[in-house]
């Protein structure tokens, strides 16, 4: 049978019409089909946005080593996210450098929703001891949302006989030089706060910089070195067994912890507010609906009573914030401590 040129294309051409219209009606019957076989699911989780049904798995990036705050926080909200994105959630510990190895890792990460840092107020500290950097940790990140706020204790050697932070005080003033305080390093929050005391209250106290809490910890218990600001959940223990003496804490308020030890503004020891933030950021290009996705879910974990208990065992206070609430945060702590260190002239290079 001989079939003509024109009636082939005629075919073609109403084949071709027929396959454009099942391209268009498939997503929507798979649309359909998808809200019958997920209604019953949806009623019970909240829907996710599309973006998220193929991604690959979520890097949680902590710059700093296991066991820090950071990564007490990563890995308390890490599971809770994978549960409610319903995809893997890793994290990675990337040290070194002050935090900025981590961090650049994330800086020069696609904004593609696979990548996230949780990082801590260094973040805005190195932005300013860090001239020479080739990312400005401020500026090239997007802020998602604040986790939590932890308190730092001025504590003293029980060998130094220091009983409160006035004994520091007259010392410091009376022999400029004689007392030493540790810290995990240059720029750290630690070595920060006692400078930002020094500079409120006046006295001259030398800085002795460790590679890391652990061996400054070490010197100060064994009076080595009489002071040094710690976490509280670092120097709770020590507190308790009498290896250490608090001063005060450097917050607005005291703490549940420790509801005897005063304030150092009560303590007449300066104003020293010396609270470490916690928080999320993205790479900077990342999608608002996205980052708003993030935020949401995350403040929603935070609000949790096992959360909650986690956190507060460790001397962290959960508190989430908008991403617009947590960028003015950064902005202006970054401006604060970035006055300090020129102020002190302090260079970590």
């Amino acid at each position: 049978m001989i079939i003509s040129s024109k009636f082939m294309a005629a075919c073609l051409k109403a084949e071709t019409r027929h396959t454009r219209r099942l391209a268009r009606l498939m997503p929507l019957a798979l649309m359909a089909l998808s809200g019958l076989s997920t209604g019953s699911a949806s009623a019970q989780t909240p829907a996710q946005p599309t973006f998220l049904s193929s991604a690959p798995p979520l890097r949680l990036i902590v710059p700093f080593t296991p066991g820090t705050g950071i990564d007490i926080v990563a890995r308390t909200v890490g599971p809770r996210l994978a549960e409610r994105l319903g995809r893997p959630v890793v994290v990675e510990n990337r040290a070194g450098a002050s935090g900025n190895i981590g961090t650049e890792a994330v800086v020069r990460a696609a904004p593609n929703g696979a990548t996230l840092l949780v990082s801590v107020n260094t973040l805005v500290m190195n932005a300013s001891l860090y001239p020479q950097l080739p990312f400005d940790p401020v500026k090239d990140l997007t802020p998602v949302t604040l986790t939590s706020w932890g308190q730092l204790l001025l504590v003293a050697s029980t060998k130094s006989g220091f009983k409160t932070a006035a004994d520091l005080m007259q010392v410091a003033r009376t022999s400029p030089g004689k007392v030493n305080y540790g810290s995990p390093g240059v720029g750290t929050p630690h070595h920060l706060s006692m400078e930002l005391f020094k500079a409120t209250t006046g006295v001259f106290i030398t800085h002795i910089p460790y590679r890391g809490t652990g061996p400054a910890l070490t010197d100060l218990l064994g009076g080595q070195i009489e002071a040094m600001f710690l976490p509280i959940h670092v120097a709770l223990p020590h507190i308790k067994s009498g290896r250490l003496t608090a001063l005060g804490i450097g917050s607005d308020k005291r703490h549940p912890l420790l509801p005897d030890l005063p304030t150092l503004a009560e303590a007449k020891a300066g104003n020293v507010n010396v609270e470490m933030w916690f928080g999320i950021f993205a790479p900077l290009g990342m999608a608002p609906e996205m980052v708003t996705m993030f935020n949401r879910e995350i403040r929603e974990i935070l609000l949790t009573d096992e959360v909650k208990k986690a956190f507060q065992a460790q001397g962290m206070d959960p508190s989430g914030s908008t991403p617009a609430e947590f960028k003015h945060l950064v902005e202006q702590d970054a401006l604060r401590w970035s006055q300090l260190i020129k102020r002190q002239k302090i260079s970590a290079e």
